[in-house]
């Protein structure tokens, strides 16, 4: 077995942990404060490549591999998480449904748009009332002509209010449950679609994140991706491509509460001597050290299988399930080694605590990733 990373990933990570040093991590506070990402880094994100991560190169991508990819999002979630998280929707949910299940003629219209960066994507697929219960969403969408008539809404919706397309997923027969679900794309100033304000958040709060209402939308019938009443396969296989995703997140954001509370305990001194050198403190970084590298394997693992064409279904599960619970343990012992500091917003790893929180709930709760895992391990 070999662990060592390519030239290719090496180069990715080494790129994106120097932008997110320079423009990033010096910058995040400002961007939880204000909620939201100002648009000079979006450009120059979209004039480096970062929107078109996973996109064939004919239609102006990197196609770069999904290992290379995993590692340069855990270099910009450990800068901002918050606008890695968006990057992530827009790269491995959005892009990847329209290469992967689009048209000819969708991957014309769309790919090149997305890839530069003119437009961003969104995943809609949870509502007020259907959350691990993906299957049970109530957004309809009836035929009429050349049409399918959109009505409905969708919450907690990532760069809801940043977004040219959205992913949209809905009823298109009513009475079949989930085998009744199709997926759409609906583009940002639709009649009839309408788009709420910004989410107040605990954490991740420079994400856009809000609510996206469906009131007789027209959307043509070829913005259909993939086969009529077959979305919700399409929309189970695009959430592993994103708990791969979580999982590199939770790893970024625990690798720099990991680091902020190295560096404070060795200048940080109690009884004369640094805190570092007592061994409550000293274990605790250790196991941070051992839970952050184990997380990153196993997200690494998952991003290698997907690579090779292999099931990966139950490992993007265990990756976001062990990384995602693991990034919470770190930012709370972050916080500890701190002491009261740690609880201000002065210090970084108030706000690590904060955005880790959330990585245990979406695309898919522990819980859920638990149902995942148990299954396969009881097949």
């Amino acid at each position: 077995m070999d662990f060592q990373l390519s030239e290719d990933n090496l180069m990715f990570r080494d790129a994106a942990r120097e932008f997110a040093e320079k423009r990033l991590f010096p910058n995040a506070e400002k961007f939880d404060e204000e909620g939201k990402v100002p648009k000079e880094i979006y450009d120059e994100l979209a004039e480096l490549g970062y929107f078109g991560m996973l996109v064939p190169e004919k239609y102006g991508g990197m196609e770069i591999d999904t290992l290379s990819y995993v590692c340069a999002m855990e270099e910009l979630s450990r800068g901002c998480s918050g606008l890695m998280i968006g990057l992530s929707v827009h790269n491995s949910l959005t892009c990847e449904a329209i290469a992967n299940f689009g048209t000819d003629e969708q991957k014309d219209k769309y790919l090149p748009k997305l890839a530069a960066g003119e437009i961003i994507g969104a995943y809609c697929l949870t509502e007020p009332n259907s959350g691990t219960d993906a299957g049970s969403l109530k957004t309809t969408a009836k035929e009429e002509g050349d049409y399918y008539v959109l009505d409905g809404t969708k919450s907690f919706v990532t760069n809801g209010g940043l977004a040219g397309l959205f992913l949209v997923f809905v009823l298109t027969n009513k009475d079949a449950g989930s085998k009744g679900i199709s997926c759409l794309l609906v583009e940002e100033g639709t009649e009839g679609m309408s788009i709420g304000a910004p989410e107040k958040k605990m954490g991740l709060k420079a994400s856009d994140t809000r609510e996206i209402a469906f009131d007789g939308c027209k959307v043509p019938k070829e913005n259909l991706i993939g086969e009529k009443d077959k979305g919700f396969k399409i929309a189970l296989s695009l959430l592993s491509n994103g708990r791969i995703g979580v999982g590199s997140q939770a790893v970024g954001i625990a690798q720099a509460a990991c680091e902020e509370a190295l560096n404070y305990s060795k200048v940080r001194e109690q009884f004369g001597r640094p805190i570092c050198s007592f061994q409550a403190i000293a274990f605790k970084l250790s196991e941070m050290a051992v839970k952050i590298d184990a997380s990153r394997l196993l997200v690494h693992r998952a991003a290698w299988l997907k690579d090779n064409g292999m099931q990966h279904d139950t490992e993007a599960s265990m990756a976001k399930y062990y990384a995602t619970k693991s990034a919470n343990w770190v930012c709370n012992e972050a916080v500890q080694v701190h002491g009261g500091y740690g609880y201000i917003k002065e210090y970084p790893v108030e706000r690590y605590f904060r955005d880790a929180r959330v990585t245990e709930i979406y695309e898919g709760t522990s819980e859920a990733q638990m149902i995942v895992i148990s299954r396969a391990i009881l097949k």
